[in-house]
């Protein structure tokens, strides 16, 4: 088992690790809009919000030599399921004809106030 830490996605705010790689696969922990520059939120705009999720997820698969192309599954919170649409158009952009299994739900309340948390499961080779 490997604890996975990359100064390019946001240090965790909890006893927890940014991912656990382990029998070639790759667990990511929630990423949130942190930008892991500043440690600031980004909350401007539900779209700047799901982008910068993205972009934290990317640079953890930078570090572990992987791509969205190697997602099994993802799950996606969710404040509120009317935010379904744009949140889904975004996270689809990261993806080229292999979609991953996944599940989004709508929950009371994610850390920080946040609109939008994804995890993610990963085959590393």
């Amino acid at each position: 088992m490997q604890i996975i830490h990359t100064s390019a996605a946001p240090a965790p705010i909890g006893p927890y690790s940014q991912a656990v790689l382990h029998n070639g696969l790759l667990y990511l922990s929630g990423q949130i809009a942190i930008d892991p520059a500043s440690g600031d939120l980004v909350q401007h705009s539900l779209e700047a919000e799901t982008q910068q999720v993205m972009k934290n997820i990317a640079a953890l698969l930078e570090a572990t030599g992987t791509s969205f192309n190697k997602v099994i599954k993802t799950t996606i919170f969710l404040s509120d399921m009317a935010l379904f649409a744009e949140v889904n158009t975004i996270y689809g952009s990261y993806f080229s004809g292999h979609y991953p299994a996944r599940e989004t739900v709508a929950v009371k309340g994610l850390p920080k106030g946040v609109n939008v948390e994804i995890s993610m499961l990963v085959a590393v080779d």
